[in-house]
């Protein structure tokens, strides 16, 4: 970038003393806006001077809505990747940590370097001819390779005392606002990544950064990678929130709503404000969008894999990065999802069995929210057992593993489980990766109602945020008010999630940006947990699967009553659908025929944020009822709740997935592996005959599918089973 000179430099006091806390904490915990970073070192809005007088204007192309669903032809390696970092500190080590990760079984190395920090023109041009020498070298051995490139911020190593991309540079012009003004730079050891004495700014993507970026990933794109890793474009919390109230943000707002100005403070009964909510999710979706096309004008073949740090809980509400807003996206740009773990150096070995379903719930989410595209996910362990669980689980959901040691980036928790996991994926690749969703029974997902239904303090990743005795780090730092267990519609939300994990019955997350007709075809049932705010559009599709004949199952105090931006309604969305107007009595129960269709409500107390607190059997009894009518399953488990089923199919073959976390109950304990015996019952469809049935697993030494003993009863077909973490399952008929 060329030199800038700030005409009226700060000069930053020494910081105050500050926790070296790890960044997937940090990232998730919303730890700003709980108050728990006052010791940081900040700039204050007047420390180089208020935000300067510069011309504004919207990014170009406005703010387009998600581009409708084109296929695109994802190439093999993408779809069936098996991930792991590939850092190299000189030219020698290139060859060294190409050959090591090559042996580890792995097929796509996540090139990560020098980019996070301030680079000149010159110093990048260099850099790029470097990255152009390892993706020869990894190409000569069979491997692909994504260049990682932080999209929004900028380290200046040394720049607390020294020069820097803020005081010396555009970083004081293009920086990120809250909304009182105060620029999104900080100073210090805040967070694992930004080193004692330097410098993290976070740069609004309105302002001219967005034209330097591009035309860096440009110059990427150009050095024979095959993809490219932005890293997480957010509105980072980390220090400030309601970013971006930039000159730059302000103006790309008015151009985008309409609306004069930006809301003056973080208020939920402030309609500007709510607006201001779900702008920022539509700008940092154009902003992964404009990044996608800017690679692929240079190399039509390059995918784009944007890491996504927010999941199904609230943390993508307070950063603005809603990944669900990409699945529609044309052309090759999908997501790495960044799955945390309770503890940075713990991992899940102190997990209760309800942080397992919370884990599960992240997983398949992310699953849904890619869409038909593949979705690459973080692995995250501590030690090799508790970390192969977690694997099982993600490639359970159906992503693609990128297998890192908590809390970095830059190891693998234990080579010889990395080697032995991923060569299960790749004995098993496409029945993992080609088999089609099975599930009968949908959960909706809904991004308004997360940003607006009983808006507070935490973000619900997980249950428990209690840390167990000598664990340090932990998710929630022992603030209950982080736990999903206290959050009205994320609670209801993941209960339903544990109440079918519990019962064995196959289902998928459905999310709701974009939200159109084809999305719902194949459920008999979709569960709409605590759904208050929904578009007319939403409620037109969702009125629209009721009157063809599905069911649906809503829950909550005021269903369908708020729209998009969280505005009260004067009627219900769906009130047609629901035989309920505002002005009746809630009733405990009631179920309505709508067409060919059904709609229960279910009011009183939320079923499945009650399931998510006690495990309550009436409770759960009373949410699932109609999903048992409506889409009785052909699989069943006899066996442990703590067994998770997926199920899916592969031309004549039905695959289903058994993941064992049986050892985990109410209170954490030590972890173990133990393994389950349990049997698995398939209702063989009428003039059918199962011809085979195998097993495979990467707990032993031979990932292959192998037969195993089965027998069929009438129409009932049962296969007695030990699993031990990890088990496929694989169901022939003809």
């Amino acid at each position: 970038m060329p030199e800038y000179t700030d005409p009226s430099p700060s000069t930053p006091g020494d910081p105050l003393p500050v926790s070296r806390i790890g960044r997937r904490r940090l990232l998730r915990a919303g730890l700003a806006t709980g108050g728990a970073l006052a010791a940081v070192r900040l700039l204050p809005a007047t420390a180089a001077g208020a935000a300067p007088t510069i011309a504004v204007r919207p990014p170009a192309g406005g703010y387009a809505p998600a581009p409708a669903a084109v296929p695109a032809a994802w190439p093999d390696w993408a779809r069936f990747a098996r991930l792991a970092d590939g850092t190299f500190d000189e030219v020698a080590d290139m060859q060294g940590t190409i050959d090591t990760l090559k042996a580890q079984n792995v097929s796509v190395i996540e090139l990560d370097t020098v980019l996070s920090d301030w680079h000149t023109d010159a110093e990048f041009t260099a850099h790029a001819a470097l990255v152009k020498t390892f993706a020869g070298k990894a190409h000569a051995a069979g491997l692909k390779v994504v260049m990682y490139y932080p999209s929004l911020e900028v380290i200046s190593p040394g720049g607390e005392k020294g020069r820097s991309f803020y005081k010396n540079d555009q970083g004081r012009n293009w920086v990120q606002r809250s909304l009182d003004g105060k620029p999104n730079v900080f100073y210090g050891s805040v967070v694992v990544w930004v080193d004692p004495g330097d410098e993290s700014c976070w740069v609004s993507p309105n302002s001219p950064w967005r034209d330097y970026y591009l035309k860096r990933i440009k110059q990427l794109a150009g050095t024979g990678v095959d993809g490219i890793w932005p890293d997480v474009p957010i509105y980072f919390d980390g220090v400030l929130t309601w970013c971006d109230a930039s000159t730059w943000g302000a103006a790309a707002f008015t151009a985008d709503t309409g609306l004069p100005a930006l809301p003056k403070a973080a208020n939920y009964n402030d309609p500007v404000f709510r607006r201001y909510v779900e702008w920022r999710h539509r700008n940092l979706l154009q902003f992964q969008l404009d990044i996608a096309a800017a690679g692929r004008s240079v190399n039509p073949d390059l995918v784009t894999f944007v890491e996504t740090v927010s999941m199904d809980y609230r943390y993508a509400t307070s950063i603005g990065l809603d990944g669900a807003y990409l699945r529609q996206a044309a052309g090759n740009v999908s997501q790495v999802w960044e799955v945390d773990i309770l503890a940075n150096e713990d991992g899940m070995r102190h997990a209760t069995a309800t942080d397992w379903t919370c884990l599960i719930s992240m997983y398949k989410y992310a699953r849904a929210a890619s869409g038909s595209k593949p979705a690459w996910a973080f692995s995250y362990g501590w030690k090799a057992d508790d970390a192969s669980l977690v694997m099982a689980e993600l490639i359970a959901a159906g992503c693609n593993p990128y297998e890192v040691k908590t809390p970095y980036k830059n190891d693998t928790t234990d080579a010889a489980m990395r080697t032995r996991m991923f060569g299960f994926v790749k004995a098993n690749e496409r029945r993992l990766y080609d088999a089609a969703p099975a599930a009968e029974v949908g959960v909706y997902h809904s991004s308004a109602s997360r940003d607006y239904v009983g808006p507070g303090e935490g973000n619900g990743m997980y249950a428990n945020a209690t840390a167990p005795a000598g664990i340090l780090d932990w998710w929630g730092g022992d603030d209950a008010a982080m736990s999903c267990t206290t959050m009205p519609w994320l609670g209801d939300f993941r209960g339903t999630v544990k109440a079918l994990v519990y019962a064995h019955i196959p289902f998928d997350t459905v999310t709701s940006p974009g939200l159109a007709a084809e999305d719902l075809a194949r459920f008999k049932v979709v569960l709409l947990p605590n759904l208050q705010a929904v578009s007319d559009a939403e409620a037109a599709v969702l009125r629209g699967y009721v009157a063809g004949g599905g069911t649906i199952v809503l829950t909550g105090p005021a269903p369908t009553g708020l729209d998009e931006y969280g505005t009260a309604r004067a009627e219900y969305a769906l009130a047609d659908v629901l035989g309920l107007r505002r002005a009746d009595p809630l009733p405990a129960s009631r179920r309505t025929a709508f067409g060919a269709g059904v709609c229960w409500y279910l009011g009183g107390e939320l079923p499945g944020l009650a399931y998510l607190r006690t495990a309550d059997q009436a409770a759960g009894d009373r949410l699932l009822a109609p999903v048992r009518e409506a889409a009785p399953p052909s699989l069943g488990l006899a066996g442990d709740r703590r067994i998770h089923l997926e199920a899916r199919r592969l031309g004549a073959e039905t695959v289903v997935h058994l993941v064992n976390f049986s050892n985990f109950g109410d209170t954490p304990t030590a972890f173990r592996t133990t393994p389950a015996s349990c049997t698995l019952t398939y209702a063989v469809p009428a003039g059918r005959t199962v011809t085979a049935v195998t097993v495979a697993t990467p707990d032993g030494t031979d990932p292959a599918p192998r037969p195993v003993p089965f027998t069929v009863t009438g129409a009932v077909l049962s296969v007695p089973l030990t699993v031990a973490q990890y088990s496929v399952v694989g169901i022939t008929v003809s």
